[in-house]
């Protein structure tokens, strides 16, 4: 690509970037695999749910509210415990781009929860569509926040590193 085409495509005021410099996250390799793998993983769990879950022709979608429910809690949960043991590296990011990225982002379905809600809509079941709407939306938040709570509950912050102590100072560096 051409100087100028790459310079054309950056953000007016952004720095150019620097080509001796770390891959961006998105663009690399081992982070793809990751959200791949768990995203394949996550689709293959919604197949299954919505097998176990069918609902009937024209009537409430049950098995996607249940998986969109079901994934922002799972996400919430996640999110929440690996804020709290620590900074957003190594194996804590490897698992939000797997667990996270891929596995929830394929197992909800925002797309097909707009399509079913359109679909009752425009078969006259309004009340239901706007039903579906709110519950999902409503219970989507609700679930997101019971699962940070979740977290919250049941994984402690790790305290912070302490400094360390030269040996030869009894009580530690002076300030």
């Amino acid at each position: 690509m051409s100087r100028a085409r790459t310079q054309a495509r950056r953000r007016p005021g952004a720095a150019p970037a620097d080509p001796g410099g770390p891959r961006p996250l998105h663009l690399s390799p081992p982070a793809m695999a990751l959200v791949v793998v768990g995203g394949c993983c996550g689709a293959a769990a919604r197949e299954a749910v919505e097998q176990a879950l069918p609902s009937p022709a024209g009537g409430f979608p049950v098995a996607t509210f249940v998986i969109n429910l079901a994934g922002a809690a799972v996400l919430g949960v996640l999110i929440e415990a690996l804020v709290r043991v620590g900074d957003d590296s190594g194996w804590r990011r490897q698992v939000r781009l797997g667990a996270g990225t891929g596995f929830c982002g394929a197992f909800t379905t925002y797309s097909t929860f707009a399509v079913e809600a359109t679909q009752l809509g425009r078969a006259g079941d309004v009340g239901t569509a706007v039903a579906y709407v709110v519950a999902t939306v409503a219970g989507g938040l609700l679930m997101a926040a019971a699962g940070v709570w979740l977290a919250a509950a049941g994984v402690t912050r790790r305290p912070a590193r302490a400094v360390p102590v030269d040996p030869d100072l009894e009580e530690g560096p002076t300030r």
